[in-house]
């Protein structure tokens, strides 16, 4: 639909990536951010999403957003729906994932996470004539909004916004826009730079001194550390890692916890467990108090750091490990024959490939971890077709007011042996 003068649209649903589905008196649809189910909106739409909005009816679930950059920041989409409703929401999201599949299993109560609790985000910056511009992009836009608090970080980040416009301000020679992810450690903020070209030895100089009078525990720029005072820690369970320049981790620490003490419990009493997809420990570390665990991850410096964490861990089991792309060579049927479980925390695009050789495998129990409903529901399909039972799944509001949604599911292969100490 071309753009139009603004007509009356009723919002019908929410839809998967958080705007609200609409339809207008001549049976058109639109997408139209920041509304609710039921509500009678004026919007003007180009090529089917909405740019501005009244509200002519508004939703009883309609509340004050708690951000005052919501609306115009791209990071939240949903602040403005009252929580017990957007919760719903949200594990109904799973429920039709697997729906979808012809996947028919009671999913648990969603796991919500607090506020001010996210420990990694990412801010866009960029300078401008009128100064420097560091904060989030605007939804489905390049335009960086400038911050000054943010409801879903940790405190610590938030304090720190005048310190990292003084490094952005420092390493912003240019007018091109580039990236800056910050993330909460045990010793101190860890600065990741990247988007940007190679520094000169007086931008290297300038940010080796701020990130000392800052007291940063690093900072890198495009993966090289040019300075780390500390070692920027993180615990999983009694080992401490130092992450690797923009390793993955999971958001939200009470969630990372909540997930593994359910993998920990699930593959209780197996003697040799295959962790894939392993990053730099987040799962193989924790469970290695109890049994010996195989570690397989793409990327090397992952690796190295779960291998540290590991050497100076306390009481810990054998870990071993392996770099191995497990999307273009997945561990085979027989190569899991010395498993007694299996865990696997794919990206976004899932573990199909790996999934059709467990399938095929006789390990007793599996813990598939994923931030992706649909895939995962393709996975445990197939993993269900291969003669696995689903015993639980549980959905972890781990990146609060958005449409993106952690899942955990346990699965068990009816009739292997659960072999016990």
């Amino acid at each position: 639909m071309s753009a139009a003068a603004a007509v009356r649209w009723t919002i019908r649903q929410i839809g998967n990536k958080g705007d609200g589905i609409a339809g207008d008196e001549a049976g058109n649809t639109a997408f139209i951010p920041f509304t609710l189910p039921g509500e009678t909106v004026s919007a003007a739409v180009t090529n089917g999403r909405g740019e501005s909005i009244a509200i002519l009816q508004p939703s009883s679930e309609r509340v004050e957003p708690p951000c005052p950059h919501f609306g115009d920041c791209g990071g939240c989409a949903l602040q403005h729906w009252e929580r017990r409703a957007y919760s719903t929401w949200k594990r109904e999201k799973l429920v039709d994932a697997l729906k979808s599949r012809g996947i028919d299993i009671e999913v648990a109560p969603l796991i919500d996470c607090p506020e001010q609790a996210r420990r990694r985000v990412t801010f866009g910056v960029r300078r401008t004539e009128a100064g420097l511009l560091l904060g989030f992009h605007a939804a489905l836009s390049n335009r960086i909004v400038p911050i000054e608090t943010c409801i879903i970080a940790d405190p610590a980040i938030v304090a720190s916004l005048p310190a990292l416009r003084l490094l952005g301000e420092a390493v912003a020679t240019g007018t091109a826009p580039f990236s800056m992810t910050v993330t909460t450690t045990e010793t101190g903020l860890d600065v990741a730079l990247s988007g940007l070209s190679a520094p000169d030895e007086k931008v290297r100089h300038a940010v080796v001194a701020l990130a000392l009078e800052l007291r940063f525990a690093r900072v890198s720029w495009n993966g090289e550390i040019l300075v780390e005072p500390v070692k920027p820690d993180i615990v999983f369970g009694t080992a401490k890692v130092t992450p690797p320049p923009g390793a993955f981790l999971q958001a939200v620490p009470s969630a990372e916890e909540a997930m593994a003490s359910l993998v920990v419990e699930h593959v209780k009493g197996a003697k040799m467990v295959a962790d894939l997809f392993a990053g730099c420990g987040t799962f193989a570390l924790r469970m290695a108090r109890k049994a010996n665990v195989h570690a397989v991850e793409g990327e090397a410096a992952p690796l190295a750091a779960l291998q540290s964490g590991f050497r100076f861990g306390e009481k810990l089991r054998q870990v071993t490990v392996e770099k191995r792309d497990l999307f273009d060579r997945p561990l085979t049927w027989k190569e899991l024959k010395s498993f007694d479980a299996v865990v696997f925390d794919p990206p976004r695009a899932g573990a199909e490939d790996q999934c059709r050789q467990l399938a095929k495998s006789d390990v007793p129990r599996l813990a598939a971890v994923s931030c992706n409903p649909v895939t995962l529901a393709r996975d445990l399909s197939i993993l269900l077709d291969g003669g696995y039972t689903l015993k639980s799944i549980t959905p972890i509001d781990q990146f609060l007011w958005s449409p993106h949604l952690e899942v955990l599911a346990l699965l068990e292969k009816p009739g292997k042996s659960r072999r016990r100490r």
